[in-house]
């Protein structure tokens, strides 16, 4: 499925093909490619067919058409299906009833036309950089199977990448979306903290967790985000802050573009280095900022991280301590062990941090960083390369993530292809409730021929 959702949705208003058509197509793809892939750890073929042939039914009925309508898109399987239960990549949760109504974000996407064809792979309680799930197996990257995804939402970004579907949803925690986007050379987005509902997502840590859409084009991210848009008494922080519609011009005039210094420019590989010269060079821009003390509020993450996603999983460390992938489990097991002056001294960090952010943003609208220090690493590989020291690969990965989803700045994670070499990303940076500016970037960028996502082949 290489045409981009929006390509999709107008084909099938035009009544060029059929959502049905559409649909047994996305998912003969599913059926032959997958096995290699592996991305899907649930395909919901028989109702995926019966909502194309609802689409069907109100295009030939000349029904005011929706904006997603016929398009497939699958979800990371921590999100609710109705009637399927839901795994958030471990073993524990199959032993859960299936869920009874489906998250937010899914039925909005659903109303919007968009057909839910599956749900897909992860790190296990999303607590990963990598998609390589003890119970579920690892998701390779499409571009090289023998390297990785990048997580916790592998399976997104590699399904995307691989062309078997225009459209996924992902969370990230402390890089999970945009990670992978990077790694698999796709679009990512990770929105401002409470602008999507979360509700019916199997939460990680609740004061981190965003949601956010993977595409191969900054449209296809746009339309996926609009449609998500509005408050929901389900999630508590969905604040129900006034929908946009992003701007996809391209016009950046008048903005204030600024590259992120100190630890933004620690570590990057040379490929990272040049992909994302080649974005700032594009912007024009040279001028510097620095978000002050980000290698603490990294460590400050952490602990928030490791001491949320703990205490959420206490009762199962303590009845189902061998059932949890050995990746995930001793972390949760040193999470617990976490005094509790230590979060509230992370949590007093957070709110300087964000208040110094904040004055940054007051003479910039936009800030460049690199959005992994690596291309993707091997499957089977345990370390690199940071700054001149040999460092963990699983850990590491959000370097670069960490502190932006820790004071839930809005990030679009944008890909760029060097020749002869694995994708690279760019974060691009708003100050909160400021996806506008994200989207004119990345529009400029993608027009220019900067940025660009592509299929790896089968």
């Amino acid at each position: 499925m290489t045409l981009t959702a929006a390509a999709i949705a107008n084909s099938i208003k035009r009544r060029e093909t059929s959502a049905e058509a559409v649909v047994k197509a996305t998912l003969e793809q599913i059926y032959t490619r997958d096995e290699q892939l592996n991305c899907f750890t649930t395909v919901l073929a028989s109702s995926a067919l019966e909502a194309a042939g609802e689409i069907d039914r109100r295009v030939a009925a000349e029904e005011e058409p929706r904006p997603l309508a016929g398009v497939p898109f699958a979800v990371k399987n921590l999100f609710d299906i109705a009637g399927t239960v839901t795994l958030a990549g471990s073993k524990i949760n199959q032993d859960n009833p299936p869920a009874v109504q489906d998250a937010t974000a899914v039925a909005r996407l659903k109303a919007a036309g968009a057909v839910l064809v599956g749900a897909l792979n992860m790190d296990e309680y999303a607590y990963g950089f990598v998609t390589v799930n003890d119970h579920y197996g690892a998701t390779p990257n499409p571009h090289d199977p023998t390297r990785i995804s990048g997580g916790s939402s592998g399976g997104s970004a590699a399904a995307v990448a691989a062309g078997l579907l225009p459209l996924t949803l992902g969370s990230d925690t402390n890089g999970s979306i945009r990670v992978p986007a990077a790694l698999c050379g796709v679009y990512g987005l990770k929105p401002t903290y409470g602008r999507l509902s979360r509700a019916g997502a199997f939460l990680f840590s609740s004061s981190l967790d965003h949601i956010g859409p993977f595409a191969r084009s900054v449209q296809d991210v746009a339309l996926a985000f609009e449609a998500m848009q509005g408050p929901d008494d389900r999630d508590p922080v969905c604040t129900g802050r006034a929908a946009i519609k992003p701007d996809l011009t391209g016009d950046i005039a008048g903005m204030r573009i600024a590259i992120a210094a100190d630890h933004f420019a620690r570590g990057m590989t040379p490929a990272v280095a040049q992909g994302f010269e080649k974005v700032a060079t594009a912007l024009k821009t040279t001028r510097t900022v620095i978000l002050p003390e980000s290698a603490r509020a990294r460590a400050a993450a952490y602990l928030v991280t490791a001491c949320e996603g703990s205490q959420l999983h206490l009762s199962r460390l303590q009845n189902r301590l061998q059932d949890f992938d050995p990746a995930t489990r001793d972390r949760f097991i040193a999470g617990a062990l976490i005094p509790s002056s230590w979060y509230l001294q992370a949590q007093r960090l957070r709110r300087w941090y964000r208040d110094q952010v904040r004055r940054v943003f007051q003479s910039v609208d936009l800030i460049l960083a690199p959005t992994t220090p690596c291309q993707a690493p091997f499957i089977d590989q345990t370390t690199m390369d940071l700054d001149g020291q040999s460092v963990l690969v699983r850990p590491h990965l959000g370097f670069y993530t960490q502190p932006l989803s820790f004071i839930g700045l809005p990030v679009l994670s944008v890909p760029v292809h060097l020749p002869g070499e694995l994708p690279v990303g760019v974060q691009l940076i708003a100050r909160p409730y400021d996806e506008a500016a994200l989207f004119q970037a990345a529009s400029f960028l993608e027009q220019a021929g900067v940025t660009q996502a592509s299929v790896a082949s089968p």
